[in-house]
Parts: structure tokens; C-alpha cells; sequence
């Protein structure tokens, strides 16, 4: 897991060229890009722009991924996504292949981490994370992800 602002984008990109070049594309992205989906290199790199409102950690699951590396990048708003290693964490759902992600249940700690607007998470696909959760109170948040084929 990284955690950084995207003016030090520079250090990740020893992660590989796909993780250099998402990266690039998000210090060019307009915050007026429409929530969807933007393929940059098929399906090995895309970005998927969201925007909702955080809710308490209570309602969210920890999340993995086997294919994908996230990065998670806030363009507005801030949010508090919590990290594990997966081996901190019990599986509550199959791993859905087509989606590409695992459902796991809390486990007994987690590290909770703060991103505010130009800020950014890298998850490997050994990281658990809650993304999308309340930072103190509920916040409207404008998000890209990232998907990088690892």
C-alpha cells in the first residue's frame, strides 16, 4: 500500500510503466471529466471516475482485488479508507471473477487512511482496503480509480 499526494507521483513509478502512465493521466485529469468509464489501455489500465456521498465504516466491507491494482485518486472531497493486510482478513463472499473482487469481514485492527483532494492510494492485490468511508461526517467525494492489470 502507498499513500501520497499526486505531486509526488514520481516515487510509484518504479511500480511499472501501466502504474507510470494511469498516474500521468491522473496529473492531466479535469475535475469536470463525467463520472464513467475511460479505457487508456484496454483492459490492462482504465480510470472509472465516481462520485457519491462516504458513509460510516459500519456500512462498507474490505475489498481485494487479484487482477487490478487500485489507485485511488480524490479529485474532490475527503475520505477515510481502512487498510489490512489480507492475511488479517476471513473471506465473506467467493472471489467473483468477473468483478474481480473478495468481500472479507472486519478485522480486529485496521489502519485508517485520510485522503483529501490531489491526494492518492495505491492497493496491491495483496492490500485489503474499506474504501469510501466517512471522515468525521459525511462527504460528497469525486474519485477516480484507477485499474492497473498487475
Amino acid at each position: 500500500m502507498i499513500l501520497d499526494l499526486l505531486d509526488h507521483a514520481v516515487v510509484a513509478h518504479g511500480l511499472g510503466p501501466q502504474f507510470m502512465i494511469g498516474l500521468r493521466w491522473l496529473a492531466e485529469f479535469s475535475p469536470a471529466t463525467p463520472d464513467g468509464r475511460y479505457p487508456i489501455d484496454g483492459d490492462n489500465l482504465f480510470a472509472l471516475v465516481q462520485s457519491y456521498d462516504t458513509l460510516p465504516a459500519a456500512e462498507k466491507k474490505f475489498e481485494s482485488h487479484r487482477v487490478y491494482a487500485d489507485i485511488q485518486f480524490i479529485v474532490s472531497g475527503t475520505e477515510s479508507i481502512l487498510y489490512a493486510p489480507i492475511e488479517q482478513l476471513t473471506a465473506i463472499t467467493a472471489y467473483d471473477l468477473e468483478k474481480d473482487f473478495l468481500l472479507y469481514s472486519d478485522p480486529p485492527a485496521s489502519t485508517p487512511l485520510l485522503l483529501g483532494p490531489g491526494s492518492f492510494a495505491i492497493f496491491l492485490p495483496h492490500d485489503g482496503h474499506k474504501p469510501c468511508c466517512t471522515a468525521g461526517e459525511i462527504c460528497h467525494v469525486k474519485k477516480v480509480v484507477m485499474k492497473v492489470r498487475v
